[in-house]
């Protein structure tokens, strides 16, 4: 395993080299963080022009997507958790696109700009968002391409993406978890000073504490993120978050098949993030997972983008599936 740390940090390491070379320089570590701290507050519904906005015609019904690069590139699908969407990736499509791949994202059913596809257009019919539901989503999205696709999947849609790799390997060049669920059963246990009482909150319960946590701005955002954050809450549908919190509370064990799995892998999280660094590194290891660690929060892609894209460049050059 190798251990990505801060710049220059006691007992971290770096690869070098990569899928970026041909066509895009990456920036040295340190470049990267200062470009990272360099972010402004900014407009997150501007996606980078050139960027492509369709819908894609999944099981659960029209999920709200948006492409950046050329089109023969290899292609990079970038998956949003609980209450988040595509627009979390507005900083990370345009690095990827540079270097020469297709970068994609899209909103999961029942949030944001998704907010009208959900069990009722399944068949058959399913009872509410289930894991199922947002599987079948994602696998179809991967079904779209030729060949195997880069996969980063984001807190919840980290085990999302692992499932699926688990069960169509052949549709993956890679896969990065980014800020999930490092330990299996009742995800939230885990969590920082909340983790102990979480054994007692029903999914609703815990979707609504989350929720309030956000909107209140627990996490510090900046004005216009917020802004944002709060606006697309207005489109989610309560029961899709609901339904994702009861599945994270019954977090599937993919640690032995994740190690299986012949593709490079990478774990990624902020210093600050929901879950202990011991736990994600100790999840990494055990998934045979290169290990990186940003000084941020839950949410590198939006605080932390150059240093990610960085790593996750390196990470597609171990799979020889490159731009």
């Amino acid at each position: 395993m190798t251990v990505v740390g801060f710049g220059g940090a006691p007992g971290s390491s770096r690869r070098r080299g990569g899928a970026s070379d041909a066509a895009w320089t990456a920036p040295s570590l340190d470049d990267a963080r200062a470009l990272d701290e360099a972010i402004p507050d900014l407009d997150w519904h501007a996606f980078p022009p050139g960027t492509e906005r369709t819908t894609f015609d999944a099981p659960s019904g029209e999920l709200a997507h948006v492409a950046l690069g050329p089109a023969t590139g290899p292609r990079v699908v970038l998956v949003p958790g609980a209450t988040g969407s595509k627009e979390d990736f507005v900083l990370m499509m345009p690095l990827f696109a540079a270097a020469g791949y297709r970068v994609e994202s899209f909103d999961l059913a029942g949030q944001y700009e998704s907010w009208n596809a959900g069990p009722w257009n399944s068949r058959p019919r399913r009872a509410g968002y289930d894991e199922r539901l947002f599987l079948d989503d994602l696998l179809a999205i991967l079904d779209a391409g030729d060949g195997g696709t880069h996969v980063l999947g984001y807190s919840f849609a980290g085990t999302l993406a692992a499932l699926a790799l688990l069960e169509r390997p052949d549709r993956f060049a890679s896969l990065t978890l980014l800020s999930a669920p490092p330990e299996p059963g009742q995800a939230f246990r885990g969590i920082k000073r909340v983790g102990p009482v979480s054994a007692f909150t029903t999914p609703r319960q815990g979707a609504a504490l989350m929720m309030w946590g956000i909107r209140n701005n627990l996490n510090r955002v900046p004005p216009r993120r917020l802004a944002f954050v709060r606006e697309r809450f207005a489109l989610t549908r309560r029961e899709s978050v609901d339904d994702i919190i009861g599945l994270m509370m019954q977090t599937p064990d993919v640690r032995v098949g994740l190690a299986a799995a012949p593709v490079p892998k990478l774990v990624a999280v902020g210093e600050h993030d929901l879950w202990p660094r011991e736990l994600h590194a100790r999840f990494a290891q055990r998934i045979g997972a290169t290990f990186a660690v940003y000084p941020t929060g839950h949410s590198p892609c939006e605080t932390a983008p150059h240093q990610l894209v960085r790593d996750m460049l390196e990470l597609f050059a171990e799979s020889g599936r490159t731009a």
